[in-house]
Protein backbone atom coordinates (compact mmCIF):
# COMPACT_ATOMS: atom_id res chain seq x y z
CA UNK A 1 0.00 0.00 0.00
CA UNK A 2 1.23 3.56 -0.48
CA UNK A 3 1.29 4.74 2.90
CA UNK A 4 3.22 7.62 2.83
CA UNK A 5 1.62 8.84 -0.08
CA UNK A 6 -2.35 8.32 1.16
CA UNK A 7 -1.18 9.48 4.66
CA UNK A 8 -0.10 12.68 3.12
CA UNK A 9 -3.10 13.24 0.36
CA UNK A 10 -5.44 13.16 3.51
CA UNK A 11 -3.24 14.87 5.66
CA UNK A 12 -3.92 18.01 3.32
CA UNK A 13 -7.41 17.68 2.35
CA UNK A 14 -8.47 20.41 4.69
CA UNK A 15 -12.23 18.83 6.25
CA UNK A 16 -14.09 21.96 6.19
CA UNK A 17 -13.09 22.81 2.57
CA UNK A 18 -12.82 19.25 1.25
CA UNK A 19 -9.82 19.71 -0.90
CA UNK A 20 -6.18 20.29 -0.58
CA UNK A 21 -4.80 23.07 0.75
CA UNK A 22 -1.58 23.51 -1.47
CA UNK A 23 -1.66 24.96 -5.03
CA UNK A 24 -1.89 22.23 -7.90
CA UNK A 25 1.90 22.74 -8.75
CA UNK A 26 2.86 21.45 -5.57
CA UNK A 27 0.60 19.31 -4.63
CA UNK A 28 1.38 17.59 -7.42
CA UNK A 29 4.94 17.28 -6.86
CA UNK A 30 4.63 16.21 -3.18
CA UNK A 31 2.52 13.46 -3.79
CA UNK A 32 4.69 12.45 -6.63
CA UNK A 33 7.87 13.00 -4.38
CA UNK A 34 5.59 10.39 -1.77
CA UNK A 35 5.11 7.51 -4.03
CA UNK A 36 8.24 7.63 -4.72
CA UNK A 37 9.61 7.56 -1.07
CA UNK A 38 6.98 4.75 -0.54
CA UNK A 39 8.90 2.81 -3.38
CA UNK A 40 12.45 3.71 -1.42
CA UNK A 41 10.67 2.02 2.07
CA UNK A 42 9.76 -0.79 0.16
CA UNK A 43 13.85 -0.89 -1.26
CA UNK A 44 12.42 -1.10 -4.49
CA UNK A 45 14.75 2.27 -5.52
CA UNK A 46 17.35 4.67 -4.34
CA UNK A 47 19.50 7.59 -5.59
CA UNK A 48 22.69 6.73 -7.07
CA UNK A 49 26.10 7.45 -5.05
CA UNK A 50 29.49 6.88 -4.88
CA UNK A 51 30.35 3.59 -7.07
CA UNK A 52 27.22 3.27 -9.21
CA UNK A 53 28.06 3.69 -12.66
CA UNK A 54 25.18 6.15 -13.22
CA UNK A 55 25.85 10.33 -12.36
CA UNK A 56 25.02 11.14 -8.53
CA UNK A 57 21.05 11.90 -7.79
CA UNK A 58 19.62 9.94 -10.18
CA UNK A 59 16.77 6.92 -8.98
CA UNK A 60 18.22 3.56 -10.03
CA UNK A 61 16.24 0.07 -9.45
CA UNK A 62 16.96 -1.98 -7.28
CA UNK A 63 16.16 -5.76 -6.65
CA UNK A 64 13.02 -6.29 -4.06
CA UNK A 65 10.40 -9.08 -3.15
CA UNK A 66 8.32 -6.33 -1.41
CA UNK A 67 4.83 -5.74 -3.19
CA UNK A 68 3.89 -2.66 -5.06
CA UNK A 69 0.37 -1.39 -5.76
CA UNK A 70 -1.12 -0.14 -8.36
CA UNK A 71 -0.16 3.55 -7.48
CA UNK A 72 3.32 2.60 -7.32
CA UNK A 73 3.91 0.40 -10.50
CA UNK A 74 4.17 3.31 -12.62
CA UNK A 75 6.35 5.10 -10.85
CA UNK A 76 8.88 2.13 -10.65
CA UNK A 77 8.21 0.89 -14.33
CA UNK A 78 9.09 4.44 -15.04
CA UNK A 79 13.38 3.87 -12.83
CA UNK A 80 13.25 0.65 -14.01
CA UNK A 81 13.36 1.58 -17.65
CA UNK A 82 16.73 3.93 -17.18
CA UNK A 83 18.11 5.79 -14.35
CA UNK A 84 15.83 8.54 -14.09
CA UNK A 85 16.86 12.40 -12.44
CA UNK A 86 14.32 13.07 -9.56
CA UNK A 87 12.98 16.37 -11.02
CA UNK A 88 12.49 14.35 -14.15
CA UNK A 89 10.72 11.34 -12.46
CA UNK A 90 8.53 14.01 -10.17
CA UNK A 91 7.32 15.76 -13.75
CA UNK A 92 6.24 12.86 -15.29
CA UNK A 93 4.35 10.88 -11.93
CA UNK A 94 2.73 14.24 -10.41
CA UNK A 95 -0.45 14.28 -12.54
CA UNK A 96 -1.05 10.25 -12.77
CA UNK A 97 0.10 10.21 -8.98
CA UNK A 98 -2.54 11.77 -7.95
CA UNK A 99 -5.36 10.55 -9.90
CA UNK A 100 -4.31 6.92 -8.79
CA UNK A 101 -4.11 8.21 -5.13
CA UNK A 102 -7.50 9.58 -5.05
CA UNK A 103 -8.62 6.44 -6.76
CA UNK A 104 -6.99 4.23 -3.80
CA UNK A 105 -8.37 6.44 -1.01
CA UNK A 106 -12.17 6.28 -2.51
CA UNK A 107 -12.04 2.71 -3.17
CA UNK A 108 -11.02 1.76 0.66
CA UNK A 109 -13.36 4.46 2.00
CA UNK A 110 -11.05 6.83 3.28
CA UNK A 111 -12.80 9.67 0.84
CA UNK A 112 -15.61 10.23 -1.57
CA UNK A 113 -14.14 12.44 -5.05
CA UNK A 114 -17.33 14.82 -6.16
CA UNK A 115 -17.35 16.86 -9.26
CA UNK A 116 -19.85 19.34 -10.12
CA UNK A 117 -20.42 22.26 -11.90
CA UNK A 118 -20.84 22.84 -15.92
CA UNK A 119 -17.96 21.18 -18.37
CA UNK A 120 -16.70 24.06 -19.30
CA UNK A 121 -15.56 24.58 -15.18
CA UNK A 122 -15.39 21.62 -13.30
CA UNK A 123 -15.19 21.77 -9.14
CA UNK A 124 -13.79 18.44 -7.63
CA UNK A 125 -13.74 18.51 -4.08
CA UNK A 126 -12.49 15.16 -1.94
CA UNK A 127 -14.65 15.09 1.35
CA UNK A 128 -13.27 13.02 4.30
CA UNK A 129 -15.33 10.22 4.94
CA UNK A 130 -13.49 7.63 7.94
CA UNK A 131 -11.79 10.68 9.89
CA UNK A 132 -9.59 7.66 12.12
CA UNK A 133 -7.09 7.51 9.92
CA UNK A 134 -5.91 10.86 9.38
CA UNK A 135 -7.44 12.02 12.87
CA UNK A 136 -4.08 9.25 14.11
CA UNK A 137 -2.08 10.91 11.35
CA UNK A 138 -2.28 14.38 12.49
CA UNK A 139 -2.05 13.54 16.28
CA UNK A 140 1.51 11.36 14.98
CA UNK A 141 2.58 14.62 12.97
CA UNK A 142 1.61 16.94 16.17
CA UNK A 143 3.78 14.77 18.48
CA UNK A 144 6.79 14.52 16.38
CA UNK A 145 6.80 18.19 15.67
CA UNK A 146 5.99 19.28 19.14
CA UNK A 147 6.75 16.92 21.28
CA UNK A 148 9.85 15.59 19.82
CA UNK A 149 8.90 12.36 19.92
CA UNK A 150 10.05 9.94 16.76
CA UNK A 151 8.62 9.97 13.65
CA UNK A 152 7.10 6.97 11.89
CA UNK A 153 8.17 6.71 8.16
CA UNK A 154 5.00 8.42 6.79
CA UNK A 155 5.11 11.19 9.21
CA UNK A 156 8.88 11.91 8.40
CA UNK A 157 8.10 11.25 4.16
CA UNK A 158 5.16 14.24 4.68
CA UNK A 159 7.64 16.25 6.92
CA UNK A 160 10.55 16.34 4.73
CA UNK A 161 8.78 17.09 1.06
CA UNK A 162 6.52 19.97 2.47
CA UNK A 163 9.53 21.15 4.84
CA UNK A 164 10.93 21.09 1.00
CA UNK A 165 8.12 23.17 -1.14
CA UNK A 166 7.16 25.35 2.21
CA UNK A 167 4.59 23.72 2.42
CA UNK A 168 3.84 23.06 6.14
CA UNK A 169 1.43 25.88 6.62
CA UNK A 170 -1.31 23.74 4.09
CA UNK A 171 -1.43 21.65 7.99
CA UNK A 172 -0.63 24.12 10.23
CA UNK A 173 -1.95 27.93 11.34
CA UNK A 174 1.00 29.04 13.93
CA UNK A 175 2.34 32.28 15.32
CA UNK A 176 5.79 33.33 14.81
CA UNK A 177 7.40 31.52 17.66
CA UNK A 178 5.36 27.91 16.94
CA UNK A 179 6.33 28.59 13.31
CA UNK A 180 10.38 28.59 14.21
CA UNK A 181 9.93 25.58 16.32
CA UNK A 182 8.47 23.80 13.77
CA UNK A 183 11.04 25.05 10.69
CA UNK A 184 13.91 23.71 13.20
CA UNK A 185 12.25 20.45 13.86
CA UNK A 186 11.37 19.97 10.14
CA UNK A 187 14.64 20.65 8.84
CA UNK A 188 15.98 17.75 11.72
CA UNK A 189 13.54 15.29 10.13
CA UNK A 190 13.79 16.54 6.54
CA UNK A 191 18.00 16.35 6.52
CA UNK A 192 17.49 12.66 7.86
CA UNK A 193 18.10 12.79 11.75
CA UNK A 194 15.30 11.12 12.48
CA UNK A 195 16.58 7.91 11.74
CA UNK A 196 18.64 8.26 14.77
CA UNK A 197 15.75 8.73 17.05
CA UNK A 198 14.46 5.24 17.17
CA UNK A 199 16.07 1.96 16.26
CA UNK A 200 16.13 1.57 12.32
CA UNK A 201 17.20 -0.53 9.44
CA UNK A 202 17.64 -1.02 5.57
CA UNK A 203 14.44 0.48 4.71
CA UNK A 204 14.44 3.24 7.00
CA UNK A 205 17.85 4.47 6.13
CA UNK A 206 17.24 4.28 2.54
CA UNK A 207 13.81 6.14 2.79
CA UNK A 208 15.76 8.98 4.67
CA UNK A 209 18.58 8.90 2.10
CA UNK A 210 16.10 9.12 -0.73
CA UNK A 211 14.22 11.90 0.84
CA UNK A 212 17.54 13.65 0.93
CA UNK A 213 17.86 13.37 -2.76
CA UNK A 214 14.19 14.41 -2.97
CA UNK A 215 14.57 17.45 -0.62
CA UNK A 216 17.20 18.58 -2.75
CA UNK A 217 15.35 18.15 -5.79
CA UNK A 218 12.35 20.23 -4.82
CA UNK A 219 14.36 22.91 -3.19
Amino acid sequence: MARIAEDLLLLLVDNSWARPRLDRLRLRQVLAGAVLLDLAYGCHIRPAGPGDDVPDGRLIALASDAPVDVVGLPALQLVQQRPVPVLTALAKLGRGAETGLLASLEQSGQLRVEVSGPPWRRTRTMPLIDLARVGASRAALMATLFDRQPPTPSIAGAVTLLHAIDGLGALLALNDRGWRWVHVRAAEIAGGGWVQESETGVAELNLAVTGSALRSALS
